[in-house]
């Protein structure tokens, strides 16, 4: 779990190869960091869904907020693909920017967090079986671009793109952490299947990207560590990159709750049983380990913002992470009983609201005065 941000820096603009339209030339530079504002958006509808208790007009907000995020992704994917039209030689250009080109695991999880939600919140407004159909649309469709980008990037570093030992950054886990995603995401199609084969294969395959992506990113947190511990704080403007972080600790805890959640009658016995331990036995020192690095980055920010950290599109890497944080702790609340995980749930919640309200506004104000889109200095 997943995030995104604003890339730290792009190649110099070349000249476009068409006039095109105004809109077009308008979307030159909309990099897909800004799939970032549809991940975070919809995981407010998610993770509100679970909150304990029963707030009358919740539902009806957070579907409100899921519609939102549904329109945000079709509003995106027309603009991407102006880019891509218009723009070509800027689209090859991200590819070969290790700083921008990880941002492409944004497009897989923005499509499995509006479908999730769908799910979860938006047949309140569509019915279920619309929901079902959208979400196994998008579900498909961000699983195999999670799966592509999940070696596509990682080989890309390897073969193509330069990188010096102190640039290792926390953008470095969006590829990977895009099958976490579908690992959370996909348990909630377990029902809609028929019985037998075709529930056990997606569940099981839901675990097999639970392990892709938890080993993949043990592989990359010690060197975003160690280039911390090592080369100091992160470029003011990314500070905020460093929530990232949290994407695969809550997305892992949240996920291992799903199997156990979807298990019982589709997983034979004993392992069926076996998740349900798995969840708490998983996902306590997981979430715990997680919120010592939520008060760290939370620190960093801090430190930054009285150094002069403004606002950029990095900031919405401190929505879609605490989500999948507070999901993460939702699941733990229901496998445990234990009101403290309730707490944390509303604690984390709200942290991610706020978090989500400031970019959404200040991402507004910046569209309408043309600054987000504009040229990189």
């Amino acid at each position: 779990m997943v995030t995104a941000t604003q890339p730290l820096r792009l190649h110099k603009a070349a000249t476009p190869r068409t006039t095109g339209t105004r809109r077009a030339v308008a979307v030159r530079h909309l990099g897909p960091n800004w799939y970032a504002s549809v991940m975070g958006t919809a995981i407010v509808a998610t993770a509100g869904a679970g909150l304990p208790g029963n707030t009358p007009g919740l539902r009806t907000a957070l579907a409100a907020v899921w519609a939102l995020s549904l329109a945000m992704l079709v509003v995106l994917l027309v603009a991407r693909t102006l880019h891509w039209t218009y723009h070509r030689d800027q689209a090859r250009a991200e590819f070969l920017d290790p700083a921008v080109a990880p941002f492409y695991g944004c497009l897989a999880m923005a499509l499995l967090a509006v479908g999730g939600a769908g799910l979860v919140v938006g047949q309140d407004w569509i019915g279920t079986a619309a929901a079902v159909a959208l979400d196994a649309v998008l579900f498909t469709a961000g699983t195999v671009i999670g799966l592509v980008f999940a070696v596509a990037v990682p080989y890309l570093m390897i073969v193509r793109h330069r990188i010096e030992p102190g640039q290792a950054s926390p953008v470095w886990l969006l590829p990977i952490v895009a099958p976490m995603v579908s690992a959370a995401q996909g348990p909630l199609l377990v029902p809609h299947l028929p019985p037998g084969q075709a529930q056990e294969t997606l569940l099981l395959a839901c675990v097999a990207m639970f392990g892709l992506s938890l080993l993949a990113t043990l592989v990359m947190l010690p060197l975003i560590f160690a280039r911390l511990v090592t080369s100091g704080p992160l470029p003011l403007a990314a500070t905020p990159l460093l929530f990232l972080v949290l994407g695969p600790l809550g997305q892992s805890t949240t996920a291992v709750g799903k199997f156990a959640d979807f298990a019982p009658g589709v997983v034979p016995a004993p392992y069926n049983q076996g998740f349900g331990m798995l969840a708490v036995l998983y996902g306590v020192p997981v979430m715990g380990f997680a919120l010592l690095w939520l008060a760290l980055a939370a620190a960093m920010v801090v430190r930054a913002r009285r150094r002069g950290m403004g606002f950029s599109m990095t900031w919405w890497a401190f929505t879609f992470p605490l989500g999948t944080c507070a999901t993460g702790a939702e699941s733990l609340a229901k496998h445990t009983g234990l009101a403290v995980f309730d707490w944390l749930t509303v604690a984390l919640y709200m942290l991610l609201v706020a978090a989500w309200a400031v970019a959404a506004v200040r991402t507004a104000r910046g569209l309408v005065n043309g600054r987000l889109l504009a040229a990189p200095h």
